[in-house]
């Protein structure tokens, strides 16, 4: 991971994106429903993680992206480099009363490999990280919850040889 000071540039512009969701045909920026609410989670590759989280009901939409470095408005090559220190992500913005934040955290946890630290599977590099990144208090409580319950799952069921989850919180 690269340090602030190391981190590449960067633009001060946006990446210009046609704010429609694809297959749900709802809007990827602001503003968004005002009894919704946002979380963003890293889980490998983001094309495949965001699959996992649009077809949940209660889900208003989703959007890939950066998040987590230092670089600001990186590019796909910027980031593939490694020295951005951002991760692909997942923008989920869900109501809480039609899905909880349990149920969403739960689907994290059990759509990825939260052990392998800087990669998911044969993706390798910084950007693969598992990672969950809060905008609630909630979110961060639940978040925190959840790692030291998957955590002891994994020691239960393989003792001394389980992995460390390495999700960043």
């Amino acid at each position: 991971m690269p340090t602030a000071e190391k981190a590449l540039a960067g633009r001060n512009t946006p990446m210009a994106i046609t704010n429609r969701h694809f297959v749900l045909r709802t809007p990827l920026q602001p503003p968004y429903p005002q009894d919704s609410e946002r979380l963003i989670v890293g889980m490998g590759c983001f094309w495949g993680a965001e699959k996992q989280f649009w077809s949940l009901a209660g889900v208003v939409t989703t959007a890939v992206g950066y998040s987590a470095g230092y670089t600001p408005n990186p590019n796909y090559e910027e980031v593939c480099s490694g020295l951005t220190g951002h991760n692909e992500v997942v923008l989920i913005v869900y109501k809480p009363t039609r899905i909880s934040l349990t149920t969403l955290l739960a689907t994290f946890w059990e759509s990825h490999n939260p052990t392998q630290g800087m990669r998911q599977g044969n993706d390798v590099g910084t950007q693969y990280r598992s990672g969950i990144y809060f905008t609630t208090a909630e979110q961060e409580q639940l978040g925190r919850q959840t790692l030291r319950r998957y955590q002891q799952a994994l020691e239960s069921k393989f003792g001394s040889a389980a992995n460390e989850i390495t999700t960043e919180i």
